[in-house]
């Protein structure tokens, strides 16, 4: 994978993104989109905060807050980029603590090379699937699977010790919008981590995402995470924004 730039701004790639991670619920506040799924994944229960609101800034950040409160949701706002900075200021006026920096990083896309490493590939996660990913620990089956299928074309990677129906040591899901290809919960049981897996899962999903047209790769990975910051930069990728969450208080 290349170090050309991306070819989409902030608020575009942030919109494409949320395309690719679907809410249940979703509707418009002016420019914001408020997205609400059952409590599961702060990108699909917070507000995506972009653009202009349609009203002044207090007030929208109350109308988010009545929003979630109507659904038995602790209220939140995703905050991108530095055009998100005003909006970031009237939250943490209203007492909204933020979470750390979520980097965003993107490359063009490169069909990965297989390297002896069998990952599997299905249209939908199985049980063991979902129980490697760690969601389950977050929400119940029905909602983690809703979110993670709610789009037109996504692929769920795994690989596994021993055939199925043994559960899979490391998973990894894909989806393409437009020409671009989303990598989300890239997840190595710690006790096989440095083995090599988790870039044969980004390859297998590169190769799925080259073959539905796709053309750039998007991801996302918390600040904290210096391994796997480390594993994404070897390969290419590199920072095009932060984004953090707000949360009205408990």
């Amino acid at each position: 994978m290349g170090q050309s730039r991306s070819p989409l701004g902030v608020a575009d790639l942030e919109r494409l993104a949320a395309r690719g991670w679907r809410a249940a619920e979703e509707e418009p506040l002016g420019e914001w989109l408020l997205r609400a799924a059952g409590g599961f994944t702060g990108r699909a229960n917070t507000a995506l905060v972009s653009g202009d609101p349609g009203r002044p800034l207090p007030e929208a950040v109350d109308a988010v807050a009545g929003w979630y409160a109507a659904r038995g949701l602790r209220p939140g706002a995703q905050l991108a980029g530095v055009r998100s900075r005003p909006a970031d200021t009237a939250f943490a006026a209203a007492g909204w603590p933020r979470d750390e920096d979520v980097l965003v990083l993107t490359a063009p896309l490169a069909p990965g090379v297989p390297d002896g490493i069998p990952v599997e590939l299905a249209g939908d996660p199985d049980d063991g699937w979902l129980a490697a990913s760690g969601y389950l620990r977050r929400a119940d089956a029905g909602t983690v699977r809703a979110v993670l299928t709610r789009a037109p074309r996504v692929v769920f990677a795994a690989v596994r010790e021993a055939p199925a129906p043994a559960p899979p040591v490391a998973v990894a899901r894909g989806v393409v919008t437009g020409d671009w290809l989303g990598v989300t919960a890239v997840t190595v049981a710690e006790e096989h981590r440095r083995r090599g897996l988790a870039s044969a899962l980004m390859a297998a999903v590169s190769r799925w995402g080259a073959e539905e047209g796709a053309r750039w790769v998007y991801l996302q990975v918390t600040a904290s995470n210096d391994a796997a910051r480390a594993l994404y930069r070897r390969s290419g990728f590199v920072e095009h924004h932060r984004y953090h969450y707000r949360w009205a208080p408990a």
